[in-house]
């Protein structure tokens, strides 16, 4: 499995034009050699592969790592100059993203000769597609999320403050297997729920409240990202259309999902719904991210993605409307694309739920 991730990272080289790759993203170090520690880099060639890791990390590299040779450094810049001289290499391709100004000017100082090369967007869909052992994992990450979930149902109440909410959730996961939250988790209640990112805080949830909650599971790596909008008592009668029209727009979307359509004319099924019931300007993000070793990640769904949807990539589909001073309503599950549709990975039913 790793042998062919590396094969195809190892594609990189010719669409770049460059000798070597120095993959410094760790989720990327993780899916091409089996590495979980926090310090590392990947020199990928035609040749082989070498993993390089300092001290804290030579052994438990030496028991994860397949497909790499691993080596240990004490001063990690000097090592992949090294390295680089010996494979003579002459162009070297990088990760803009994740390899620090810091490190960029010190490799430019020290190999004046090399061309130092930023690999561009491509590069970023290494992980887009996830092959059956990804989708196990993300679907149980997925199972334990909403099993927790549905556990902490009667703890969403008047009076119950939106951190508690938080925690309960973060321990339930916890006790049923999870290794990590995928983020810190949302709770907004109330007008609260107008902020997309509104992480949980002191506010006490209301009667007549709707509590968007927005969380995740990790296991073995892979996150899993699900939101549930809830209302606690009778909603208001404008917040409950809103969330007819976001559920609308989320079944639409999920509805249309099958490989070779664009990324943007996805998010466009539910973004022109939404528009198309006086709510447009309220619905300013895109439709979702992919999900795995990241909780964001690629792809990117939204109306100003390029390229197509694919069997095997999984992503969020996750409409909202926020009303400022009102509240709000997001819905969010996460999808495998399928040969002809798609799955659902997260479990908790989006039909409306008073509690």
């Amino acid at each position: 499995m790793l042998k062919n991730r590396i094969a195809a990272a190892r594609g990189y080289l010719a669409q770049f034009a460059v000798d070597a790759i120095l993959f410094s993203d760790l989720c990327d170090i993780r899916y091409l050699s089996g590495f979980t520690g926090s310090e590392g880099v990947l020199l990928l060639d035609e040749s082989g592969a070498r993993f390089l890791t300092d001290s804290r990390y030579t052994r438990q590299a030496s028991e994860e790592v397949s497909g790499c040779t691993v080596m240990e450094f004490r001063d990690k810049i000097p090592t992949i100059v090294s390295l680089v001289g010996e494979v003579k290499a002459v162009s070297l391709g990088f990760q803009p993203a994740s390899l620090t100004v810091a490190s960029y000017l010190a490799l430019q100082r020290s190999m004046p000769d090399v061309r130092l090369v930023p690999l561009g967007p491509e590069a970023s869909m290494l992980r887009a597609v996830k092959d059956d052992t990804e989708i196990r994992c993300l679907a149980r990450a997925a199972e334990i999320a909403s099993a927790a979930f549905h556990a902490i149902l009667p703890s969403i109440r008047p009076g119950t403050a939106e951190r508690d909410i938080a925690f309960q959730l973060e321990l339930a996961m916890r006790t049923s297997g999870a290794d990590d939250k995928s983020f810190d988790i949302i709770v907004a209640s109330g007008e609260r729920g107008a902020l997309p990112h509104g992480r949980a805080g002191g506010k006490l949830v209301s009667p007549g409240d709707m509590v968007t909650i927005d969380f995740g599971a990790v296991l073995d790596g892979y996150h899993s990202d699900e939101t549930v909008t809830v209302a606690v008592g009778e909603p208001d009668l404008r917040l409950r259309d809103v969330y007819r029209i976001v559920k609308e727009a989320h079944d639409l979307a999920v509805a249309a999902v099958c490989p070779g359509i664009a990324l943007r004319e996805l998010d466009a099924v539910a973004r022109d719904y939404i528009s198309e019931e006086g709510y447009g300007q309220f619905f300013g993000h895109g439709l979702g991210h992919g999900v795995g070793l990241d909780v964001h990640e690629k792809p990117v769904v939204s109306f100003r993605s390029e390229g197509d949807i694919r069997e095997g990539m999984v992503f969020t589909i996750e409409p909202g409307i926020y009303l400022p001073g009102v509240g709000g309503v997001r819905i969010e599950d996460t999808v495998c694309v399928t040969a002809n549709g798609c799955r659902l990975l997260t479990r908790v039913s989006k039909d409306l739920l008073i509690v």
